[in-house]
């Protein structure tokens, strides 16, 4: 746990945003980062529960260690924090970012609406990680000789190719857009998570022996029985771009489109205006970390009320 008394002394606090004539002039992130003894201090406030709700069944689906981790931090030990994260999360810079944080809902102190800021705290230890270097590759001592393909390069793809490489087996994933990442790269915009974190993972895990096949649509340009016969397990791991029907009134009428092609195309859309700039992992103690250059870039999209099918030429 962190400070016994800490959730009576500390209020709660988060990220805080740029203003919102900031954020109207980029496609990037817009949070501020907290200093090291702001986060300190909300890890302090993490309480000695008898049953930790904030992991397990009632809050993290991955199980993140959260008491044990906060207590790291409160006492300063960083290194500690990211290697007991790393145990149960293979990318908390993703998640940190990006969950919808069951773990505060299920949080104790909840009952008071002021939950540890689990997701805040998790998001600063992965960027210190990257700021002490933490996050390098960590190849396997010696190799199985087995050889594993994976198909499809999202969250689940890019994990378990991670834990099968980094036990030794030599592994191939095969995804079916030109870069990796899958729903973090294309389905999620920028300013939510930039995606030079997805790169930063794709590069230490090619440093661990993973190799990545962009550009395959399995079942179109490779058949899955090619895969079956040149490896001795394949893993599928492909997401689903079909949306499930929102079942409201007005869903069927003319202008009415499901978000999905619009994320993408976005997504594409910013991503070929920023792949040629050098982006590295923020400075926490910076004022003005998620603020990558001070020049702003507006892209107009064409008319919304366009279909996908209509609007290819933009992608």
């Amino acid at each position: 746990m962190g400070k016994v008394t800490g959730f009576l002394e500390i209020d709660r606090q988060v990220h805080k945003y740029q203003p919102a004539s900031d954020r109207i002039r980029h496609f990037r992130e817009f949070t501020l980062p907290m200093s090291d003894q702001e986060v300190e201090k909300q890890a302090a406030r993490c309480m000695d529960c008898g049953i930790p709700f904030c992991h397990g069944p009632t809050g993290c689906p991955v199980h993140n260690q959260i008491p044990d981790w906060n207590d790291l931090v409160y006492n300063g030990d960083w290194d500690g924090a990211i290697r007991n994260l790393h145990s149960t999360n293979n990318f908390p810079e993703w998640t940190g970012r990006i969950c919808p944080a069951p773990c505060e809902e299920a949080c104790t102190l909840n009952l008071e609406d002021i939950p540890v800021a689990i997701k805040t705290v998790e998001q600063a230890i992965a960027d210190k990680a990257y700021e002490q270097g933490h996050i390098r590759p960590m190849p396997a001592a010696s190799q199985t000789g087995k050889k594993i393909a994976i198909i499809g390069s999202g969250p689940a793809g890019m994990a378990a190719a991670q834990q099968l490489g980094r036990v030794g087996h030599e592994v191939h994933v095969f995804e079916r857009e030109s870069k990796p990442g899958g729903l973090m790269r294309y389905g999620i915009p920028d300013f939510k998570i930039e995606k030079h974190y997805v790169d930063a993972r794709v590069k230490q895990m090619e440093g661990e022996g993973v190799t990545f096949h962009c550009g395959v649509n399995v079942g179109v340009d490779k058949k899955v029985s090619e895969l079956l016969a040149e490896h001795d397990a394949v893993l599928y791991c492909g997401g689903s771009e079909t949306p499930r029907p929102a079942g409201i009134p007005g869903a069927e009428f003319i202008g009415v489109h499901d978000a999905m092609p619009y994320l993408v195309q976005q997504n594409r859309r910013v991503g070929a205006r920023t792949s040629s700039r050098s982006h590295g992992p923020p400075s926490r103690s910076s004022p003005v970390a998620s603020m990558w250059s001070s020049s702003a870039v507006v892209i107009r999209p064409p008319t919304v009320s366009a279909p996908p099918s209509a609007r290819a030429r933009y992608v």
